[in-house]
């Protein structure tokens, strides 16, 4: 029996999570579950799943949440040092799932343990890749990507030898605003912005693919994770999002991952690595698909590539930064603060203002300072919301 904990239970990807542990109950030992405001969810699931313990990050919830599992026998906390402390408790493998920064405690507390940690969480790659990986190496954990792209480079890489890479491409389905008159993206909605043609994810990450901030993370991630060069990594609009990487090697052929666009594939494949196991994921008929489009992605659309493309050269803590002024642009935009084309020119600003006036290029990268940037580039961000307005 494999004990397991999810960290952001509630989400997207922890909820498909739930769903592949629910259907083999009797095959793991649920540790610990965390979520959010999704009390009744997150109450739901430990009952479903026989958790020892539920944890919400909301201090004032705490409660709501111990009424919902009063007589279960569940253990119930909540705030963020609850979520450090359900991360200290043992378990082979652990799922990072929160959205945000605020998924680098549980990651690197994971990792402490020399646990398999299987990362959906972007941050803890995009803000301090090289300290994460360093932790694991340090650790003798393993890290398993879950991000679907990350995982379908993984598996097209077993077997081979890193040095007969040439590149690394990573599909984007476009989002939701891809065949959008550029003119009209001043003009988008949040709703319209929150709607996927292809994937049933979570609001912010929905909105994040249509300005395809989401695939800039991914490129500094697989910079981070893979250990390649930034001008080995490609972006390419594909827009079926049945193809999600490729990786292409010095004898010229492409190894491609094909599948559906369901979660539950690249979070099965890290629940049973290094083993496979059978998926409740759509079987592709391809000849019913017929053909498989792929175009250069348009960088007028898209500026966050550019932006992440400049990022991953200057290094440092700019991968912190350009995370947490993205955050904030993303909050702004929710709150009807600013249009959805003025996300990429917050996010520029603060870079832009904060190496020019902070000297981050260089600077050391530790825990503390990555969490000390994090909250001023929100600062920044700010202060960028007012200059625009």
């Amino acid at each position: 029996m494999k004990s397991v904990s999810i960290f952001g239970a509630t989400g997207s990807v922890g909820q498909s999570a739930v769903d592949l542990i629910a259907r083999a109950p009797a095959s793991y030992d649920v540790i610990a579950l965390t979520g959010g405001r999704n009390i009744a969810q997150l109450a739901a699931d430990a009952v479903r799943l026989n958790a020892k313990l539920a944890v919400t990050c909301h201090s004032e919830l705490f409660n709501d949440l111990k009424a919902l599992l009063a007589g279960t026998g569940v253990e119930v906390a909540a705030g963020d040092l609850a979520i450090t402390e359900a991360a200290h408790r043992p378990a082979d493998w652990t799922l990072s799932a929160i959205i945000g920064a605020a998924g680098l405690m549980p990651s690197f507390t994971a990792l402490s343990h020399g646990r398999t940690l299987a990362l959906a969480n972007k941050e803890s790659l995009v803000t301090a890749g090289p300290l994460l990986m360093q932790a694991a190496k340090d650790h003798r954990a393993t890290i398993l990507p879950v991000d679907s792209e990350h995982s379908a480079v993984f598996q097209a890489l077993v077997g081979e030898d890193m040095a007969a890479v040439e590149r690394v491409i990573i599909t984007a389905s476009g989002g939701a605003f891809r065949d959008w008159p550029m003119a009209d993206l001043a003009n988008a909605t949040l709703a319209q912005a929150s709607s996927h043609p292809n994937w049933d994810m979570g609001q912010r990450i929905t909105i994040d693919s249509a300005s395809m901030f989401n695939k800039g993370m991914e490129l500094i991630e697989t910079k981070e994770f893979f250990g390649v060069d930034p001008s080995m990594i490609e972006v390419l609009v594909h827009r079926e999002s049945l193809v999600h990487a490729l990786v292409g090697f010095n004898d010229g052929a492409l190894m491609a991952h094909i599948g559906p666009p369901d979660m539950r594939h690249a979070i099965g494949y890290a629940l049973h690595w290094p083993q496979r196991a059978e998926l409740p994921v759509e079987r592709l008929d391809l000849a019913k698909i017929g053909q498989l489009s792929f175009e250069a992605p348009d960088p007028a659309r898209y500026p966050a590539l550019g932006i992440a493309a400049d990022v991953m050269q200057i290094g440092g803590l700019a991968g912190a930064v350009f995370n947490a002024a993205k955050e904030r642009a993303l909050d702004q935009f929710i709150a009807g603060q600013i249009r959805f084309v003025d996300m990429a020119g917050v996010v520029s600003r603060v870079i832009d203002t904060m190496l020019a006036r902070d000297g981050l290029q260089n600077a050391r990268i530790t825990l503390d300072t990555v969490l000390e940037i994090d909250a001023l580039a929100r600062v920044r961000a700010d202060e960028a919301l007012h200059e625009l307005g």
